[in-house]
């Protein structure tokens, strides 16, 4: 039996999603800038999905615009906000436990002469609201601040962000990545103080290859795709209409925030429990972090050959962030961890899909590779 426990990574796509792909690729087919009638009706499908992704949000459909991904929708973000509000500033604020396509595009920027402040967590992970604050400058055109942490699960002040700007009263715009609270936490938008806003479809039983920014009305960004003018002329190329469209479908199907979040809360204390139970496990993770992922080093043993002890077991983990394909966890270095925890840590990250049989199976993993892995250094 298999136990797939790397939901952060990405996650089973719906077969109700699939279908929906499925019929958008062979029934309603048309270009959406087409203008014949398979055309209008695959506009008319293109309209139906922005506008679940939208209300998911709380936010107006034509703030919805499509990427092919995360990453894309953040390089959009970052660098297509900074470009755009050059003039009336430099400097941009974000953290150094941003997941790697904020921080690259914030060192394309320094590379064009745009200063970045990286802000550093506390021992929890986590940002100080006060820190953010005393960041920002009356030339701060961008302060980019995740909502949750994709390797530790720590929750970060993003609204305390929105009203540090504006106390500041800084011509920035509030970017946060949410790809992995998206469909897991209860927020909208406005809630949060967002200006611009990241969503991908994998990490919500979507397909891969397809994500939205919010770009709320009246923010302005520069492209950095050009062509033929899709998506209010800020991401040309046709839509791929049946990502999209299965975007929207598992959207759709997710369930509400407050009955998933007390299902997966109470996996999470069946977990902490049994690592509690087993010597040499170290918790890693915030105690008020998102419940879906939990971030432990296995002390004495290297996170890639856990990783693989695990996996011949049938147990699926992470030895941190998949885009970070092994290398050293810099959100774990950014809190201050010793070379063991961090070259020992290994990621959980739960679905709604996640049963207490995949628990067991980990810590019983665990418990046996802590055993016989260490006898053999």
């Amino acid at each position: 039996m298999e136990h797939y426990l790397d939901n952060s990574a990405t996650t089973r796509v719906l077969p109700e999603a699939a279908e929906e792909a499925m019929r958008l690729m062979v029934s309603d087919f048309g270009n959406p800038s087409s203008l014949h009638s398979m055309g209008f009706q695959a506009k008319k499908e293109l309209d139906s999905a922005r506008e679940a992704i939208a209300r998911r949000l709380g936010a107006l459909p034509e703030e919805i615009i499509f990427t092919g991904g995360g990453t894309e929708a953040n390089n959009l973000a970052v660098l297509g906000a900074a470009r755009a509000r050059k003039r009336m500033g430099r400097h941009i604020v974000t953290t150094k436990i941003e997941h790697d396509s904020v921080l690259n595009a914030c060192k394309k920027l320094e590379s064009e002469g745009v200063e970045v402040a990286y802000l550093s967590p506390g021992a929890d992970g986590n940002i100080s609201p006060d820190e953010i604050e005393r960041a920002i400058r009356n030339d701060t055109v961008l302060v980019s601040l995740m909502l949750c942490n994709n390797e530790t699960g720590a929750i970060l002040p993003v609204q305390a962000a929105a009203r540090a700007v504006r106390r500041k009263k800084a011509p920035a715009l509030l970017h946060t990545d949410c790809v992995q609270g998206f469909c897991k936490l209860d927020f909208t938008v406005k809630g949060l103080g967002a200006d611009l806003c990241t969503v991908s479809g994998h990490k919500v039983h979507g397909p891969k290859g397809i994500g939205a920014l919010y770009v709320k009305k009246g923010a302005r960004l520069l492209p950095i795709v050009h062509g033929g003018g899709q998506e209010r002329g800020i991401r040309s190329g046709t839509e791929s209409l049946p990502l999209i469209g299965a975007f929207a479908a598992a959207v759709g199907l997710a369930p509400r925030t407050a009955e998933t979040l007390d299902r997966i809360g109470a996996l999470r204390g069946l977990l902490l429990k049994g690592l509690g139970e087993i010597p040499g496990i170290e918790v890693n993770s915030p105690e008020d972090g998102l419940p879906y992922i939990i971030n432990l080093s296995a002390l004495g043993v290297r996170a890639e050959t856990m990783l693989h002890f695990l996996a011949e077991r049938g147990v699926y983990v992470s030895a941190g962030s998949a885009c970070g394909k092994a290398k050293p966890s810099h959100v774990l270095e950014a809190m201050g961890l010793s070379r063991e925890r961090i070259s020992s840590a290994l990621r959980v990250s739960f679905s709604r899909f996640s049963t207490e049989e995949d628990v067991f199976a980990l810590t019983e993993g665990l418990r046996a590779g802590l055993s016989s892995l260490k006898k053999k250094r």
